[in-house]
């Protein structure tokens, strides 16, 4: 086989990213994806409402970190998972990348969404407010905003591979907006404390917190995962419909 010859040949990747392909190996994955996510949930749970302590100033409301933690996590991770399907879509144009981009926003829209309401129901004990305009809140309402104005470009388009193109430039410009998050407490005077977790340091936290803490961020990514399966398939489900109903349209039209 020639260089030339090697290079046009798909690779595994490639492969299975084919949206036919993916249709058949996804279909596969789901249901185990479903009940190892409801497994893990289930451990975290019983970890955070019954394994962990109560901390010593906030009491039993620390226990909503549980659940804000993993959606502000999430909340980032996958608008990142977005950029990297806008440079599928642009760079690479992979066949799957809009696909990708598209079913993720509305996850990220509510992870995001979550994270400020949790942080909310923590911040007014904790802080004495429910909302304060510092840089990590204000920027990840920010980003919110963002997840919402993408959902919307998406459905200003009927052709959808001009959307994906367009929502691809939108969504790196929007990815600015993430270190802003992340070093927002670095930056500014903000309520919230510095990074406690994932610190050179190695993690601040006792292990009876950081324990529920982890599983609790395992399982929210699960199902994570297992929201953008089925919302990827949903897509390419609904784009082939939508194709063969012009085709008919078309050929009742020849035929006519």
């Amino acid at each position: 086989m020639t260089a030339a010859a090697a290079a046009r040949k798909p690779n595994w990747f490639s492969r299975l990213a084919h949206p036919g392909r993916f249709l058949a190996w996804s279909r596969l994955v789901v249901l185990p994806l479903a009940v190892l996510t409801v497994i893990v949930f289930a451990i975290g749970l019983w970890f955070a409402f019954f394994n962990s302590p109560e901390d010593y100033q906030m009491g039993d409301m620390v226990r909503v970190m549980y659940i804000h933690v993993p959606n502000a996590w999430l909340s980032q991770f996958v608008y990142a998972t977005m950029t990297a399907s806008a440079l599928g879509t642009l760079v690479w144009r992979h066949p799957l990348a809009d696909v990708a981009g598209k079913a993720a926003a509305p996850l990220g829209a509510a992870f995001t969404a979550l994270a400020l309401y949790t942080g909310a129901l923590w911040g007014r004990p904790t802080w004495g407010t429910f909302w304060e305009w510092d840089g990590r809140m204000t920027s990840t309402l920010v980003l919110l905003l963002i997840y919402l104005g993408i959902i919307a470009l998406w459905r200003a388009f009927d052709d959808q591979l001009r959307a994906g193109r367009v929502v691809a430039i939108v969504t790196l410009v929007g990815a600015l907006n993430l270190p802003v998050i992340k070093f927002s407490v670095d930056w500014w005077n903000t309520l919230h404390q510095p990074a406690s977790v994932f610190t050179a340091e190695g993690p601040k936290m006792a292990p009876s917190i950081l324990t529920p803490l982890m599983v609790m961020m395992a399982a929210f990514t699960l199902l994570f995962a297992t929201l953008h399966i089925v919302g990827m398939r949903t897509e390419i489900l609904r784009r082939r419909a939508e194709t063969m109903a012009r085709q008919a349209a078309l050929a009742a039209g020849d035929a006519g």
